[in-house]
């Protein structure tokens, strides 16, 4: 295991001690946070995993495989016979907008449909044409798009009907594990919103879409705020764990913003992990909600406003996997801007923020036979900032207080030099937030908040800030106005 400065041996480790899980797209993690935040040293593991994908759209993961994920992190994390019962509580975060159908036994009858799914696309149309997507957003705070419960209702109501009457309860990812773990499927306020059912004011289901999605408010999670956790419950075969409360599951963007410091609405987090996104947590919902962001309730008095992106750390993967590129790849990333790099529109899996064009592909121009391989990844890291940059310009209508952006995850921990490019796009300066699994990090820190409130939490751990050079903002300005116009000729229209 990887030490950082911001671990703990546990003999010095200040209690009380918290359990995280981040069950996220490329992998299961987890580890024992202290009352101040720092992992613990030794007691920290993952188990990789991929989704299982299709041409047609699918995107899925076995519930069962995902369970047994975390049972084998539970037994990593709680191995050490020091701990004894000095963990007080489990605390989940999981990808969100993800739906699994579950009989009355509690047995799942599909597999867990990720928030990359797209094969509910027909039923986004049809659901567009029967419902004011406008009016429905604004009580929501989202759209109608394949990643929500509203249009997979419908698609598997059509496709799989059997399954659909057989089906008692619709859960997340992280409810299914829980239940299987303690019986409980601790439903966290952020949870509930990411299925694109639940008024980001009142807190209430949308009565409107659960009758479009054939589906009753019985058959659903009641939303839990993340300070009210279930009393210990864990099995005998963790006997760490036999005082621990266990906190409702919520979802890795609110996690997130948590663990980059991106705790008020100064501060917008830009996540560049498999998928990304920018966000910034209010208080109260927010007014004006611009049509293409996504504004989810997370807890009682505040919710998250912003935009995901599907392919950040998947286009730069897809990028190093398929293209002859150089060995190190930094003095790409480093190069002055070039009018001759090809322009990239990055949807490999589809769009979400901004435009919601769920059946959106990849889009390469200006390649001539002088392109070699690692001016296309060029393009390619271009073409993702400048789809945070179609975000931020959304976004800044509704919060203009922004003063910082902080950048965390896989992409800018591995191409920090990435992070030059995001500035000069977005033209504002972009702080690197240093910390590895800053989103299980986000996790342990709001349970710490109901255990330990009172204890100092260890300060957020950055590296440089990148500021905007004019000249290479004067560039971009342009590529992206060419970016606007090959998107609305290839993918709106």
């Amino acid at each position: 295991m990887t030490r950082t400065d911001d671990d703990v041996a546990l003999d010095t480790a200040l209690d009380p001690l918290v359990l995280a899980l981040d069950i996220g797209s490329t992998a299961t993690r987890g580890g024992v946070h202290d009352a101040s935040g720092r992992q613990v040293q030794g007691l920290q593991h993952k188990v990789p995993h991929a989704f299982a994908v299709a041409p047609d759209g699918t995107s899925i993961i076995d519930p069962e495989q995902v369970t047994a994920e975390v049972e084998q992190v539970l037994d990593a994390a709680t191995g050490d016979l020091r701990l004894g019962t000095r963990i007080a509580g489990v605390a989940m975060d999981t990808f969100a907008a993800s739906l699994i159908a579950v009989d009355a036994a509690g047995r799942a009858l599909t597999p867990c449909l990720t928030y990359a799914d797209a094969r509910s696309a027909d039923a986004v149309t049809a659901l567009r044409e029967e419902l004011d997507e406008q009016a429905m957003q604004q009580r929501t705070g989202t759209r109608l798009h394949t990643s929500y419960h509203a249009p997979r209702l419908r698609w598997l109501a059509a496709v799989e009907p059997r399954v659909v009457a057989e089906t008692a309860v619709w859960w997340s990812l992280g409810e299914y594990v829980l239940a299987r773990l303690v019986g409980h499927p601790l439903a966290g306020t952020s949870t509930v919103a990411w299925t694109g059912l639940l008024n980001r004011r009142t807190g209430e289901f949308d009565a409107e879409l659960l009758a479009a999605a054939g589906v009753g408010p019985e058959q659903l999670s009641a939303p839990r705020d993340v300070t009210e956790p279930a009393p210990a419950a864990a099995p005998a075969r963790w006997p760490a764990l036999a005082g621990a409360v266990w906190f409702p599951v919520i979802t890795d963007g609110f996690a997130s913003n948590i663990g980059s410091g991106a705790t008020d609405a100064t501060v917008l987090t830009a996540s560049t992990a498999t998928s990304g996104a920018l966000r910034v947590l209010l208080d109260g919902p927010a007014d004006p909600l611009p049509f293409g962001l996504w504004n989810y309730r997370v807890d009682a008095g505040r919710t998250l406003l912003g935009g995901a992106i599907n392919d950040v750390g998947r286009a730069v993967s897809w990028a190093q996997s398929t293209l002859r590129l150089s060995p190190t790849v930094a003095a790409v990333l480093t190069a002055p801007p070039n009018d001759a790099t090809p322009l990239m529109l990055p949807y490999l899996t589809g769009e979400r923020a901004p435009g919601w064009v769920g059946g959106a592909r990849a889009v390469l121009e200006g390649v001539s036979a002088a392109t070699d391989a690692d001016a296309m990844f060029r393009g390619i890291v271009e073409g993702v900032a400048m789809t945070y940059a179609r975000v931020a310009d959304e976004l800044h209508p509704a919060a203009p207080q922004i003063m910082e952006v902080a950048a965390a995850g896989r992409v800018s921990n591995d191409q920090p030099e990435w992070l030059q490019v995001l500035a000069d796009v977005l033209g504002r300066p972009v702080t690197h937030v240093t910390r590895r699994r800053a989103t299980q990090h986000g996790t342990a820190l709001l349970a710490l908040h109901v255990l330990a409130p009172d204890v100092p939490r260890a300060p957020r751990a950055i590296g440089a800030t990148y500021e905007p050079r004019p000249a290479h903002v004067e560039h971009y300005a342009e590529r992206r106005a060419r970016f606007a116009k090959v998107y609305d000729a290839l993918v709106r229209g």
